[in-house]
C-alpha cells in the first residue's frame, strides 16, 4: 500500500471529524427537549479558531492524499468551490440589500422628535420590528428578560396607568391648545420608544378613551431589549432622552417566520456571536453612567410650558455630586469603593445560564448583571400588573436596607412647632406622660452606601411618612 496516501487520508479524516465535531460543539443542540451546547467563553473561542484552522488541514491533507493516489480532478473541485463561493456571496449582497433598503423619515425631519432630544442615526424611522424583539432575545437570554420584566422598565408606556394617565392628559391639552400631541413627544423619548421611533406615536388610538391601549403592542413595548441595546451615542449629560439610536444589523433570517430559516439564524449568532455582541453592546456607552443620565434627568424646556428652563427629576448629578461617586467632597461617609457607573449598584452580578453570562465568579461561575434595575420604586411593579410585584418589593427593601440613618435630637411639647423644647443628648430620654402631645423633631441622613439625595424623583410632590409606635413601661 502507499503509505503516504494512508498517513494523509488519515490527516485528512481526524481533521474533518475535528472540523464536524467544533461546528457541533458552537451550535446549541436542541433534540426532543434535551439542550446541549458549549458556554465557557474560553472554550468557545478555542472550538473557534479550530472549527477554522481544521477545513484548512482537510484541504490540505486531501491534495497530498490525492497527489500520493490516483489524479485530482481539478475541474469538479474547482466547480464545487466556484457554487459556494457564489452561494455565500449571494447571501450576503442579499443581507446587505435587505439592510440597506430605505426607511420613510418624519415629513418634518428632526423637528419630529423635538422636544424631546431624543435622534434615530439616519433621521428616519425604526420598524417595529427592530424596536420589539423581546420574544427573539428570550430564547437565549431568559434570565436578563425575566428580571426586566419585573422591572420598573418593563412598565414604563401605556401599561402604567399612572403615566397614561399622565401623557394621555398631556396630549389632550396639547391638542386643545396647539391642535397637535407634539408636546407628548417630550415624554415618549424615554417612555415610548417603541411608537416614537416608528413614528406611530400620533396615531389617534392612543387617545381613544375606549380603547385599551395597555393591551396594545405598541403601548405596552414600554423600553424593550433593543429600545436600550441600540443606543449608539449619548450626546451630554443634559437628559430629555439625549441619545442616538438606531436599527440594529442583524444575522442573516432573524424575525423570519420558517422553522428553518429561524433555526438557522440561531446557529449563525450562536456560532459566531462577536458580530451580535458588538451590536447590542457597547461598553463605552452601555456601561457608562452617562447612557443612564439620558433619561434619569429632565429639564422642562420653555419650547414645553411656555415659559422658562425649569429643572426636574435628576438623579444623575445628586449621584455625580455625592461621595459614593468618588467625585462628592462634602459627604459625611466616604465608602471604601467608589461606585464609578450606575450598574454596580443596580446591576449587580446575579448567577444565570444565559448565552451572555461570563465567569465573574470567585470559582469561575457564570454570571450576569441583573436586569431588574431595583432602586425604591415599588409602585409601578404592583399597579401595572408586572409578574410577583412582592418579589419586586422584597428585592427593593433588601436593597435600600442600611441606606439612611435617622435621628431623633429633640421634643416639643403639645405637638406643637413652638412647643418647649427638650433635648435628646446623650443616653438619656425624658419620660413622656400619658394622654400628652409631642411633635418629634427628627434629621435623616444618607449614608454612604446610598449614592443619591433623600428623596429623589418628583421631589416637588414626594412626602416622607414615619410610623410611630409609642409603648409604656
Amino acid at each position: 500500500p502507499n503509505r503516504r496516501a494512508v498517513r494523509m487520508g488519515n490527516v485528512t479524516f481526524i481533521a474533518a471529524i475535528v472540523t464536524l465535531a467544533t461546528g457541533v460543539l458552537l451550535t446549541r443542540v436542541d433534540v426532543a427537549g434535551v439542550v446541549a451546547e458549549l458556554r465557557q467563553p474560553g472554550a468557545r473561542t478555542v472550538a473557534y479558531w479550530m472549527h477554522l484552522a481544521a477545513p484548512l488541514v482537510v484541504v490540505w491533507g486531501f491534495v497530498l492524499h490525492r497527489l500520493a493516489g490516483r489524479r485530482i480532478r481539478w475541474r469538479t473541485g474547482f466547480a464545487v468551490v466556484t457554487a459556494s463561493l457564489l452561494m455565500v456571496l449571494g447571501f450576503d449582497v442579499w443581507h446587505r440589500f435587505d439592510a440597506s433598503r430605505p426607511r420613510p423619515s418624519p415629513k418634518d425631519g428632526a423637528a419630529y422628535y423635538e422636544p424631546s432630544l431624543a435622534r434615530t442615526a439616519n433621521g428616519a424611522f425604526i420598524p417595529e420590528s427592530s424596536l420589539s424583539q423581546n420574544d427573539y432575545c428570550i430564547s437565549c437570554h431568559p434570565d436578563a428578560y425575566r428580571s426586566w420584566a419585573h422591572s420598573a422598565h418593563a412598565a414604563s408606556s401605556f401599561n402604567n396607568p399612572m403615566y397614561a394617565f399622565s401623557v394621555r392628559e398631556t396630549r389632550r391639552r396639547s391638542f386643545e391648545r396647539e391642535g397637535n400631541v407634539n408636546d407628548a413627544r417630550f415624554c415618549a423619548g424615554c417612555h415610548d420608544p417603541v411608537p416614537f421611533f416608528t413614528g406611530a406615536f400620533e396615531d389617534a388610538r392612543f387617545d381613544d378613551p375606549q380603547y385599551d391601549v395597555s393591551k396594545d403592542p405598541m403601548g405596552a413595548a414600554s423600553i424593550t431589549c433593543t429600545a436600550c441595546h441600540s443606543i449608539v451615542a449619548v450626546n451630554s449629560t443634559r437628559g430629555n432622552a439625549d441619545y442616538v439610536i438606531e436599527e440594529s444589523p442583524q444575522y442573516p433570517f432573524t424575525g423570519s417566520e420558517s422553522p428553518f430559516l429561524a433555526w438557522t439564524n440561531r446557529q449563525l449568532v450562536k456560532a459566531k456571536p462577536a458580530f451580535h455582541k458588538q451590536t447590542f453592546l457597547k461598553p463605552e456607552v452601555h456601561r457608562s453612567a452617562e447612557f443612564c443620565s439620558t433619561c434619569h434627568k429632565v429639564f422642562l424646556p420653555e419650547q414645553l410650558n411656555d415659559y422658562k428652563w425649569l429643572p426636574g427629576q435628576n438623579h444623575y448629578d445628586s449621584w455625580r455630586l455625592s461621595n459614593r461617586s468618588g467625585h462628592g467632597v462634602q459627604g459625611w461617609y466616604w465608602p471604601k469603593e467608589p461606585a464609578s457607573n450606575c450598574n454596580g449598584c443596580h446591576m449587580p452580578e446575579v448567577a444565570s445560564v444565559d448565552m451572555g453570562a461570563k465567569p465573574r465568579g470567585p470559582d469561575g461561575e457564570l454570571r450576569l448583571r441583573d436586569h431588574l434595575f431595583v432602586g425604591a420604586n415599588t409602585a409601578t411593579a404592583a399597579l401595572s400588573g408586572l409578574p410577583d410585584p412582592e418579589g419586586a418589593r422584597a428585592a427593593t427593601e433588601a436593597f435600600n436596607r442600611g441606606v439612611l440613618r435617622l435621628d431623633i435630637f429633640a421634643l416639643r411639647a403639645d405637638g406643637r412647632a413652638d412647643g418647649a423644647l427638650t433635648p435628646l443628648l446623650g443616653d438619656t430620654a425624658p419620660a413622656l406622660l400619658a394622654g400628652q402631645r409631642y411633635l418629634l423633631e427628627v434629621i435623616v441622613r444618607t449614608l454612604g452606601t446610598l449614592g443619591h439625595e433623600y428623596t429623589q424623583g418628583t421631589v416637588d410632590s414626594n412626602e416622607t411618612w414615619l410610623d410611630v409606635t409609642v409603648s409604656a413601661g
